[in-house]
C-alpha cells in the first residue's frame, strides 16, 4: 500500500501515519510535518478549502486516507464556526476528488472520514450502517461530506466513509479533556447520563481504517466504533473506577447548553452505534471492552504523570 493522507498531523492522523510505509502527506504547512511526525516524510502543500491538491502528490499512490476537517468540539458553534466546519469537510472533500480527477491516478480506494453525527440524536435505537440519517446540523454536514467523497466512484475508485465515534487514546482526543476533572474527583455524568456513547480505542480506529483500505468487500459506510457502546453513566463509572476516583458531580443538561450552546448536542445526544460492516468483514477488535480500553490507556506513562 502506498498511501496519501490528509489531516496527518492531527490526533488520528499521527497514529495512522506511523502505521504506514512511506506515506505521502497533504498539509497546509509541509515544513511542520517533520517536526510533528518525528521523521522524514514526503509532504505537499494543500489548503483544502482553496483548490485541488497538486497532481504530483498522487504519483505512485494507490490509497488515500482523507481525515482533514475543522474540529467540531473546539468551541461554541457560532455562525462563523459552523461555516468553517462545513467548508473544511465539504469543500475540502470536493477539492480532493477534483484533484484525483485531474491527476487521472488509478487509485484503488478512498477511505474518507465521516462521523457518527450522521445519525443525529436517536435515543435508544440501535444504529448500523443501514440506518437513516438524522436531521440536525452535524447530520446534515455528514451527509454532504459523504456525498462529496462518493463522487470519486465515478472515477472507478472504491469509496469507504468511516463514521468515527468518540476516539480514546493517548495525547489528545476526548479522553485528554476528561482526565483532569476526573482525577480531581470532580467528574460526573453529563445530563441524565442515559445517552449512548459510541466510543473506539485509537489503536482500533487505525486498524479499522487499514481494514477498510485493504478489504475489497467494504464499500460505502463503515461505522468506526467499538462493538460495545455504553451510556454516559456507564462511561463515567468505568473511567472513575479506572482512575480510582469518585464521580459524584453530575453536570445538568441546562448548564451544558448554557455554556456550549448548540455544540452541547455532541455531549447530550444519544447514538447507539454498532460496527456491523467491520464485524461482518472479519475485523477483530483489540479493545471491544471499555474497561480494558481505559485501563490500558490510563496505565500508560503518558497518562499517569
Amino acid at each position: 500500500m502506498r498511501a496519501l493522507v490528509t489531516g496527518g498531523t492531527g490526533f488520528i492522523g499521527r497514529s495512522l501515519i506511523h502505521s504506514l510505509d512511506r506515506p505521502v502527506l497533504l498539509t497546509r504547512r509541509p515544513a511542520r510535518a517533520g517536526t510533528v511526525l518525528g521523521r522524514g516524510i514526503q509532504a505537499f502543500p494543500w489548503d483544502p478549502e482553496v483548490a485541488p491538491p497538486p497532481e504530483a502528490s498522487f504519483r505512485g499512490v494507490d490509497t488515500v486516507f482523507h481525515l482533514a476537517g475543522e474540529p467540531v468540539a473546539g468551541g461554541r458553534w457560532t455562525s462563523e464556526r459552523k461555516q468553517r466546519i462545513r467548508l473544511s469537510r465539504i469543500q475540502g472533500t470536493h477539492n480532493l476528488v477534483e484533484g484525483l480527477r485531474k491527476a487521472g491516478t488509478p487509485l484503488a480506494v478512498l477511505v474518507a472520514a465521516s462521523a457518527v453525527g450522521y445519525y443525529g440524536d436517536r435515543d435508544q435505537e440501535v444504529l448500523d450502517e443501514s440506518s437513516a440519517p438524522g436531521r440536525d446540523f452535524l447530520a446534515d454536514v455528514c451527509q454532504a461530506w459523504e456525498a462529496e467523497a462518493g463522487q470519486a466512484r465515478s472515477l472507478g475508485i472504491r469509496v469507504v466513509t468511516a463514521r468515527i465515534g468518540i476516539v480514546l487514546g493517548v495525547g489528545g482526543g476526548a479522553l485528554g479533556k476528561m482526565l483532569l476533572p476526573f482525577r480531581l474527583g470532580l467528574g460526573g455524568r453529563l445530563g441524565a447520563g442515559t445517552q449512548w456513547m459510541p466510543w473506539v480505542h485509537l489503536d482500533d480506529l487505525v486498524g479499522l481504517l487499514l481494514h477498510a483500505a485493504s478489504n475489497r468487500d467494504i464499500s460505502g459506510a463503515m461505522n468506526a466504533v467499538a462493538p460495545n457502546p455504553v451510556t454516559n453513566s456507564e462511561f463515567t463509572r468505568t473511567l472513575a473506577a479506572a482512575l480510582r476516583r469518585p464521580a459524584i458531580f453530575p453536570v445538568p443538561g441546562f448548564a451544558l447548553r448554557a455554556r456550549f450552546g448548540e455544540m452541547a448536542a455532541i455531549l447530550l445526544g444519544s447514538q447507539r452505534v454498532v460496527p456491523r460492516v467491520a464485524e461482518r468483514t472479519g475485523y477483530r477488535f483489540r479493545y471491544p471492552s471499555l474497561e480494558n480500553a481505559l485501563r490500558g490507556l490510563i496505565g500508560r506513562r503518558e497518562l499517569s504523570v
